[in-house]
């Protein structure tokens, strides 16, 4: 049965967290209260960067970060609230395809503009004298353009893939959110063209950046410990305490999930390895990034005080 979408179902039902009302009412608020710091930490992080023009030297990639992971949340967590208040975890077929493309592009960018920070992070450590010439706007602007473009390339051509799936009777989802591998074992058409594709076009996209912050990494630890003083080495780890922060809470999850033993592998720990990739992770990020560096805590500041004083001025007139 292959050969056009000749699915017979219409909608899906995804298991959501918990069957259970008690836990669903503190999912809930769990949920939204996390959503809500995602986007709140991240808008703030994208407005102290857009205001204040000595934190634009890493050219638009913390930024684009934040953004991707508003976007990355904003996929999966309104639907999961909007569902509890209307009591239904019913998904249409077009709304699963959506968000699957969405998900997919957010996850690529996530790994490629953590890849992007990476070399970054070796320029500025490496290479502190050439920093301004080798990172240029020019080069960031086609760095983040070219990880849209690819991110995007991907999404389509596995969302026009699963398109083509005949889905016949079993449409239950056990996530709560529609993602590649368990809608392939929903389908009961042929899959192998989808399996083949993700390890050709979508594992090498997810490694190869891993790889990228790998060897970025292994090239810093080599001139950190070149550094005689304790003091420069100390400075040039803190240079990059954020970001590998970050990466070791976005790949561990990652590889939690994809690499899981079958010893190990249950319902349980896949759920609560993609809440940690999809919720928890872009609720970190910003708190992550704007705690460890003085700039971006002081631009806060600056731009919260501005606007309290604004509003004064505003209530006093």
């Amino acid at each position: 049965m292959s050969g056009g979408n000749q699915s017979s179902v219409s909608e899906f039902l995804r298991l959501g967290l918990s069957r259970q009302p008690q836990q669903q009412q503190l999912l809930f608020v769990l949920f939204l209260s996390m959503y809500l710091a995602t986007v709140s930490g991240n808008l703030l992080i994208i407005l102290a960067i857009s205001t204040d023009s000595r934190l634009h030297t890493p050219v638009y990639f913390i930024s684009n970060l934040s953004f991707v992971d508003v976007c990355f949340s904003s996929t999966t967590v309104p639907k999961v609230l909007t569902n509890h208040v209307l009591g239904s975890q019913n998904i249409s077929f077009s709304g699963c395809l959506t968000q699957l493309y969405f998900l997919i592009v957010f996850a690529d960018m996530d790994s490629f503009l953590l890849a992007v920070m990476a070399y970054d992070r070796f320029v500025a450590v490496c290479h502190p004298l050439h920093y301004t010439t080798k990172k240029t706007h020019q080069l960031g602007a086609l760095l983040v353009t070219g990880s849209w473009f690819i991110a995007n390339l991907n999404a389509l051509l596995h969302t026009l893939l699963m398109s083509r799936l005949s889905f016949c009777a079993d449409n239950t989802i056990p996530h709560f959110f529609c993602d590649l591998t368990p809608l392939l074992k929903l389908s009961c058409s042929d899959t192998h063209l989808n399996e083949t594709m993700i390890l050709i076009v979508a594992g090498p996209i997810i490694i190869a950046p891993f790889i990228c912050i790998l060897i970025s990494y292994i090239l810093i630890a080599c001139a950190v410990l070149r550094v005689p003083s304790t003091k420069g080495t100390w400075k040039a780890f803190s240079t990059c305490g954020s970001h590998l922060a970050v990466v070791l809470l976005f790949y561990s999850t990652i590889i939690a999930l994809n690499f899981n033993s079958s010893f190990f592998h249950s319902a349980e720990t896949d759920t609560a390895a993609t809440v940690m990739y999809t919720v928890v992770t872009p609720m970190l990020d910003p708190f992550i990034y704007s705690l460890r560096n003085k700039d971006r805590k002081g631009a806060l500041r600056k731009m919260t005080f501005s606007k309290i004083y604004s509003l004064e001025i505003l209530f006093l007139s």
